[in-house]
């Protein structure tokens, strides 16, 4: 199994360990585009034509509702 296989996996299951770079990863590979905060605040927002947009703070670990959002 690929690296690639399991951090979707790890994602499938809401795993408690999934860090920042790992989500902006799998959301950049399906075409999102990360938008960077405004002032101070730590919140990414990640958008995709004919999408809702995103916005995952970067805390880690990343709480579940966030990997809920991605998944």
């Amino acid at each position: 199994m690929s690296k690639w296989d399991k951090l979707l996996m790890r994602i499938c299951t809401l795993s408690r360990d999934l860090r920042f770079d790992e989500l902006r990863k799998v959301l950049e590979s399906y075409g999102y585009k990360m938008n960077a905060p405004r002032s101070g605040s730590s919140h990414y927002t990640f958008r995709k034509s004919g999408c809702q947009p995103i916005t995952i703070p970067k805390h880690e670990p990343i709480k579940k509702v966030y990997v809920e959002l991605v998944r």
